[in-house]
């Protein structure tokens, strides 16, 4: 085997390496990870877990005792659409870096996730008219659209 062809399997082997113990970090930050939202009306508290499942919801300070069901429902609703939203952004931006090529003479090509479809309507809280595209298809239509 030539020489150069080594040193670039080498140099490959070390940024999967790299990459690996890198991803194995943001697993393990994640995985400790939840957040906390209050619905707008400030009835109801839920808080979401890394992988958008609820872990605790309080009713706060006995508002919930003068609403209907529906009224109830709807601020549970909206507050765990809002968590799990904010758990997805959080995912997205900590493994955003790998997405991305790797710096200049670098192996690494970067992934292209379909983020819509790993978290779904968590995306956009529950929102449907919310954008959801990935970032890299973004771009392309941004490209596509520029007239120069």
């Amino acid at each position: 085997m030539s020489e150069p062809l080594q040193e670039r399997i080498n140099q490959a082997m070390a940024e999967l390496e790299a990459t690996q113990a890198a991803v194995a970090r943001a697993q393990a930050d994640l995985s400790q990870a939840s957040a906390t939202v209050r619905s707008k009306d400030r009835v109801v508290e839920a808080t979401v877990g890394p992988q958008g499942e609820l872990t605790g919801l309080k009713f706060v300070d006995n508002k919930h005792q003068n609403m209907t069901g529906p009224q109830l429902a709807a601020s549970i609703m909206e507050a765990v659409q809002q968590g799990r939203a904010q758990m997805a952004q959080r995912v997205m931006n900590t493994f955003a870096p790998f997405t991305q090529p790797g710096p200049e003479g670098s192996v690494r090509r970067g992934l292209d996730l379909d983020w819509n479809r790993i978290f779904g309507s968590a995306l956009d809280g529950g929102n449907q008219n919310g954008a959801r595209r990935s970032g890299r298809n973004r771009l392309r239509d941004e490209i596509d659209e520029d007239n120069d």
